[in-house]
């Protein structure tokens, strides 16, 4: 169901290790939320949900990256359980995902094959760990050899061994919001098989060409879809909780 959104502007937003503050402005003057900052004094913890912070941190973050902007609904309210094993089998794909099943994944949430192809393209910065890489950059046939080769020097063969080491998901311009992904997957550089998938003679391979070509069209597909995301069953009015701590439930 849509939401309004509500008469507060957020803004500077102060990050610290475990702890999101932000400054929020209403007629009856700044607060700061959810999980205050003990030396600015007295805040009022109940307005601004961690769900919204979440969602304003991921667009202010695009936008500092050089990428688009987009008006952030906000309204939505915390979920009052929290659930690993509810995250891991709710909906997110998995990095060895064939195209259909991302597909399905998506269309299951509301959101359609373009969709998919556009929020794909978030894999323009980030890193991932090698145990989510590994199989495709030994095993694949559609990567490209010397980045394969590139890959396997941060990630051995053999499991367990340099799991964690990070590749990061863009080789190109890994810390700029760029249409640089999708030239990545048509040079099967694709880091992810979820990625090269998009581009593997599959019915996506078009809009992953568009978007390499077209960078304005990729930034306002992705934020098209980002909007959309957002208003996917959210917690509003009654429902849900304000988090005191965005780790754990009240």
């Amino acid at each position: 169901m849509p939401f309004k959104l509500k008469p507060y502007t957020c803004g500077p937003k102060v990050f610290k290790l475990g702890t999101i503050s932000l400054l929020c402005t209403r007629t009856d003057g700044p607060s700061w939320y959810p999980e205050p900052d003990p030396s600015a004094g007295r805040h009022n913890t109940s307005v601004v949900s961690c769900a919204d912070i979440i969602a304003l941190a991921a667009r202010d973050s695009v936008v500092a990256l050089a990428g688009p902007n987009w008006e952030v609904k906000l309204g939505r309210r915390d979920s009052k359980t929290a659930s690993l094993s509810a995250a891991n089998s709710g909906g997110i794909p998995y990095p060895s995902y064939s195209l259909s099943n991302l597909i399905n994944r998506f269309q299951a949430k509301g959101l359609s094959t373009r969709d998919m192809v556009a929020l794909s393209g978030a894999h323009t910065i980030g890193e991932s760990r090698c145990t989510n890489f590994r199989t495709r950059a030994y095993n694949s046939t559609d990567i490209d050899a010397s980045f394969a080769q590139t890959r396997q020097r941060s990630c051995p063969k053999t499991a367990g061994s340099g799991d964690n080491n990070l590749s990061p998901l863009d080789l190109q311009t890994p810390t700029d919001f760029d249409n640089a992904y999708y030239k990545n997957l048509i040079d099967q550089k694709g880091l992810l098989h979820s990625d090269q998938q998009l581009h593997s003679g599959g019915s996506t391979d078009s809009v992953v060409e568009t978007y390499s070509k077209d960078s304005k069209k990729f930034e306002s597909d992705f934020a098209a879809a980002m909007i959309k995301m957002g208003d996917i069953s959210p917690l509003t009015g009654s429902n849900g909780e304000i988090r005191k701590n965005c780790r754990k439930p009240n």
